[in-house]
């Protein structure tokens, strides 16, 4: 299979190779054009530099309460004049960009994280720095865990990999907030743009090198099918 393919051949290393950014964004609601982006984590896995920062949505952005349950913010939060406008926020995140040897990302669902932030480019006329291209995380878990299983991770006809999922298959816990159907079905963690870039990036490296990449996730072992020999 290609993944273990392109594993083998680079030797379970990350050294010297030119990677891309892990990229997250939590929002007021899961409509791109109507809802807004209140924070934006990220990490450059060739130097490991950290972006974090987070904004008020603009006075038309709607707020979806269930949103607001999953982030543990309130919608006086998501709309306080003292921090920084969400065009003033994406556009230090794109100068961010430009100083980075990669510029595609990796996402647990880029449609959703790489959609929103276009549509607010667009929608301040600002210039788009960043690849159209995409490492998705949930396509590259799915071809691994066919690799092993000989079948894809399927519920309800639907793809079942949610990072949730992604992060069970890579031998790390999930510690974060859960809703389904707009209830909470399990609590934890509020989710952080970070934080869950984090994650994203942790289990990237599991899937494709077979390695631990952050400190703080040493403690969980790698699962012996995700090791390359």
């Amino acid at each position: 299979m290609i993944i273990k393919y392109v594993c083998k051949s680079m030797g379970g290393k990350m050294n010297n190779q030119i990677l891309p950014i892990v990229l997250d964004i939590e929002t007021s609601g899961l409509n791109m054009l109507k809802s807004g982006i209140w924070q934006i984590g990220a990490i450059d896995l060739n130097t490991m530099e950290e972006f974090f920062d987070e904004c008020r949505i603009d006075e038309e952005d709607e707020i979806a309460k269930e949103a607001l349950v999953i982030i543990g913010k309130t919608e006086e939060e998501l709309r306080d004049k003292n921090k920084e406008t969400q065009k003033k926020l994406i556009e230090k995140f794109l100068r961010w960009i430009d100083k980075r040897k990669m510029i595609n990302f990796v996402c647990q669902g880029p449609q959703f994280d790489m959609g929103f932030l276009i549509a607010k480019i667009n929608k301040y006329n600002l210039k788009e720095t960043f690849h159209y291209r995409a490492f998705d995380l949930h396509t590259i878990a799915q071809m691994r865990y066919y690799e092993k299983n000989k079948k894809f991770k399927i519920k309800d006809n639907k793809s079942d990999m949610s990072l949730s999922e992604i992060l069970n298959f890579c031998g790390l816990p999930d510690e974060r907030r859960l809703l389904e159907k707009g209830d909470i079905v399990k609590e934890g963690k509020p989710h952080n743009a970070l934080e869950d870039a984090k994650l994203t990036a942790e289990c990237f490296s599991r899937i494709i090198f077979g390695k631990n990449l952050l400190p703080k996730f040493t403690k969980f072992n790698i699962p012996e099918e995700l090791k390359n020999d």
